[in-house]
């Protein structure tokens, strides 16, 4: 068996795409308008050799009402070479970090669609430093 893709549904395909390439640092990888169905498929990906998991963004263009969400989704989980640092570019960019990494390990943040994605750190937690470490969580994960 082979693992290809999560998908989820965004209401603002530019402020996903923002958060989701700009901001957390994937790839997009292929686009595909669907006229007939009126939606947008975008697929993204870490562009890590040999990580081919993608996250497949459906982009409904009529779509004008929230999605709902829920906990029963789960969350999105990302291995990352600096915890800090993919932290302090997500607050940069206007992203709550809801769960800071206060173990240098471990963070939890939100997209623009509240799909709560997971940050652990690659290999040993990092040593805890300022201003993480005193921060609290904010909302939920």
């Amino acid at each position: 068996m082979h693992f290809l893709h999560s998908m989820i549904r965004v209401r603002d395909l530019d402020a996903a795409t923002h958060f989701f390439c700009d901001l957390l640092g994937l790839k997009e990888v292929r686009r595909r308008d669907h006229e007939g169905g009126r939606f947008t498929l975008v697929f993204l990906e870490t562009g890590v050799e040999g990580d081919k998991a993608q996250i497949e963004l459906t982009y409904n263009w009529d779509q004008e009402e929230p999605y709902t969400t829920g906990r029963n989704f789960g969350h999105l989980a990302f291995a990352v070479d600096d915890i800090y640092e993919v932290c302090e570019r997500l607050a940069a960019g206007g992203v709550t970090i809801a769960r800071p990494p206060r173990d240098g390990r471990m963070a939890f943040v939100r997209s623009p669609d509240e799909i709560s994605v997971e940050l652990l750190q690659r290999g040993e937690a990092l040593e805890a430093r300022e201003p993480w470490a005193s921060m609290p969580n904010v909302g939920s994960w």
